[in-house]
């Protein structure tokens, strides 16, 4: 999870500092705040302006701290994950009253672990999750599925990094891209700036031979007596770092999505003790990007100099607004409320307030506030015809309607 979160049972914050300003607008472009990050260009699809936005939260189903949402080919219902290792599935508006699978005797949950991600191949027929087993380290299981049931002993573990030196940024997105690849983002190993025990010098996010502060990518199809497969055309894929690697710099990216129509890649990166940063890669490229941590936070100097053609965010915001840290969300693509269409959605745990930003050519536009709260938003979901939900401590699964 995000860190610098969860004061609640399910997640045990370490809030940074609060005082009050607005959100700031990240530069984009050579040069900025970032001594010399690069930014990035994409499709001229403009957002909606998103001023004439009115939109409420729906109460949809009351789960259990819920951390990650996903759909599955072929099957209308929507798969939720509770932190404690239970999946749940919404059906026809219900939830049903049985989780589909549970694997809490596997998981180690409180604070910033447990069960923290979940995909369905794109196919339908393999299930993905992401969690902390009791030693705290992060594992990715594959399940086969039979018709809508998981074949519990059909378990396969693909994925073990050890992380066994603080309880937080744990990361833990699981979703296959626009190219049917599996993406997995992995937090830079917990504790505070990249350092200490756990940490190799100079921080994990910055070396290319450490998974932790990543995102990786990877085929999860078995291959040479592998448990994986390396897709040829990752960056680090015939040398010069991990070849699971297909971006680094990241503190702890508490969600990614793609825009399902123009492919463009939005990552959510929780911030140290000042700025939250929302990055973007247009369609078509990011491999290899270094996004900057634990050099930069956000497009300010943590520590250290800044590594040469870091990419910046393509918007920043402050702690001092009373957020803590990110929640990623999604573009907007549903057809409910067009004034949203093409706009980024998200918000922070602690302040909980749903906003959206619009982009054009790889810079932002403008950013709203969308009018209502949640409690303690830990993720959003999208569904099958990209409306979006909102997933909270304290209210379970909302879904954005037009108000």
């Amino acid at each position: 999870m995000p860190t610098s979160r969860r004061s609640s049972k399910a997640f045990a914050a370490v809030v940074g500092i609060f005082a009050a300003t607005a959100l700031v607008v990240a530069a984009c472009s050579d040069g900025g705040g970032g001594g010399g990050r690069s930014g990035g260009s994409s499709s001229s699809t403009k957002a909606a302006d998103g001023g004439s936005a009115r939109i409420k939260l729906t109460p949809v189903a009351s789960v259990d701290d819920p951390t990650a949402f996903t759909t599955r080919a072929g099957d209308r219902a929507l798969y939720v994950t509770e932190q404690v290792g239970r999946v749940r599935a919404i059906r026809n508006g219900n939830l049903d009253p049985q989780p589909v699978v549970d694997i809490s005797d596997h998981v180690a949950s409180g604070g910033e672990r447990g069960l923290l991600g979940i995909a369905f191949s794109p196919d339908g027929s393999k299930l993905y999750l992401y969690y902390t087993n009791p030693d705290g380290d992060i594992r990715v299981d594959e399940y086969s599925m039979s018709g809508s049931s998981v074949d519990t002993g059909s378990r396969r573990q693909f994925l073990a990094v050890d992380h066994p030196a603080a309880p937080n940024h744990n990361g833990g997105q699981l979703s296959f891209g626009p190219d049917g690849k599996l993406y997995m983002g992995l937090g830079d190993g917990g504790g505070a700036g990249d350092a200490g025990p756990g940490h190799v010098e100079g921080g994990n996010a910055q070396s290319r031979d450490a998974m932790l502060g990543k995102i990786l990518r990877i085929d999860p199809t078995p291959s040479g007596g592998a448990a994986y497969t390396i897709p040829s055309d990752n960056p680090f894929a015939r040398g010069g770092g991990l070849p699971e690697i297909w971006a680094y710099g990241l503190r702890n990216p508490w969600r990614f999505s793609w825009d399902r129509k123009t492919g463009d890649m939005w990552i959510a990166d929780v911030g140290q003790n000042e700025w939250e940063e929302i990055d973007f890669a247009p369609a078509g490229r990011g491999a290899g990007a270094n996004y900057g941590w634990n050099r930069l936070e956000g497009e300010h100097q943590y520590t250290g100099t800044p590594p040469d053609g870091a990419v910046a965010p393509i918007f920043e915001y402050s702690h001092s607004g009373g957020g803590c840290s990110i929640s990623g969300g999604y573009v907007y693509r549903g057809s409910k409320i067009p004034a949203l269409t093409g706009r980024y959605v998200y918000s922070d745990y602690c302040e909980s307030t749903i906003r959206s930003i619009g982009q054009r050519d790889g810079k932002v536009t403008d950013q709203r506030d969308l009018g209502v709260k949640a409690n303690s938003v830990t993720t959003f979901g999208q569904d099958q015809d990209g409306e979006l939900y909102v997933l909270s401590q304290g209210d379970g699964v909302q879904r954005i309607d037009p108000a």
